[in-house]
């Protein structure tokens, strides 16, 4: 929740910028290096985010919902196979261009309420657009629900480890997706 007072809402968006900058960088988050970057008092950083996985959660937030939306809006595609395919891309596009959003997503436990809800969404999204596909006929029968999740790791785990660098990961990650898509495809 960003605070009311004009002071606190403007370090709030700093130590997200910073935060941004240090995840972006490939920095591992420490609320100290945040508060040291940013020019303010660890006791600033600490009431705003109590732990770095908060303010890590906080940063991939704009990511999951951007991905909670497009599973809705997927879900009122006419084209079964269309809507998935599209889910899916823009899935794979989160993983390998918010390095966020791997971290969390892969997190076991989330420490906001809006994040388990946002990614109970997004899961949701995909297995419904998955059952879609498959009782239309566009997607192999024995392709289960539970292959989702571990297909799309796959793909952001291969593509981070097979490119040639930051500005290969998403022609990778999508070369890749294509070719799952094409194996997937009834």
């Amino acid at each position: 929740m960003t605070p009311q007072r004009k002071d606190a809402a403007r370090n709030w968006e700093h130590i997200l910028t910073v935060a941004r900058e240090l995840v972006d960088e490939g920095t591992p988050l420490q609320l100290n290096d945040v508060a040291r970057r940013a020019g303010l008092g660890v006791g600033t950083v600490y009431r705003h985010f109590p732990t770095t996985e908060a303010l890590l959660e906080t940063i991939a937030t704009p990511c999951l919902e951007a991905l909670a939306g497009h599973g809705e809006q997927g879900l009122t595609h006419d084209d079964p196979w269309t809507a998935f395919a599209d889910f899916l891309a823009r899935v794979v596009e989160g993983q390998v261009t918010d390095p966020a959003l791997v971290k969390v997503a892969a997190a076991t436990q989330d420490e906001l309420p809006r994040t388990t809800e946002l990614k109970a969404q997004i899961l949701a999204a995909g297995t419904q657009l998955l059952a879609r596909a498959r009782d239309a006929g566009a997607v192999r029968p024995e392709v289960d629900d539970a292959d989702l999740v571990p297909l799309m790791c796959g793909i952001a785990y291969a593509t981070y480890v097979h490119s040639a660098g930051p500005a290969d990961r998403l022609p990778t990650a999508r070369r890749y997706l294509d070719t799952l898509l094409r194996g997937l495809h009834a």
